[in-house]
């Protein structure tokens, strides 16, 4: 079991807007809230959002550099993935391939895919 996620930010406030409302659509609830920064608890692990110091803000984060990839998550259903994408849509937050979405992963892998303020990639997938 996962005990907690610590990722830094860009923008501590775009950042908690964006992943305070995704985290909540999923059952998780406000944990910590600090000056720079804050956390959301789903059951015993929690996903800490911390501001990045500005002498490490001149490179910004991309996916294909060494480090994390992405986040996945468990969707409670297909309808869940259909209600995030239309609200992900709503909120003009681009949808990652598009063009084959919801099936992006595959013929039987039901998902979504969308980006973070910081181009983090996140996924939602229905088992």
């Amino acid at each position: 079991m996962l005990h907690h996620v610590e990722m830094n930010v860009s923008n501590l406030e775009k950042s908690a807007e964006f992943w305070g409302w995704f985290l909540r659509e999923l059952g998780y609830t406000p944990f910590q809230r600090w000056a720079k920064g804050f956390s959301y608890k789903n059951g015993a692990a929690y996903i800490v959002f911390v501001q990045t110091d500005e002498r490490f803000l001149d490179i910004p984060y991309h996916r294909g550099r060494t480090g994390l990839n992405h986040l996945a998550f468990h969707a409670e259903s297909r309808e869940q993935i259909d209600e995030i994408t239309r609200k992900l849509k709503a909120m003009d937050i681009p949808i990652l391939y598009e063009d084959r979405h919801p099936y992006a992963g595959g013929p039987e892998h039901y998902a979504v895919f969308f980006e973070d303020p910081d181009r983090i990639k996140v996924e939602l997938v229905a088992e």
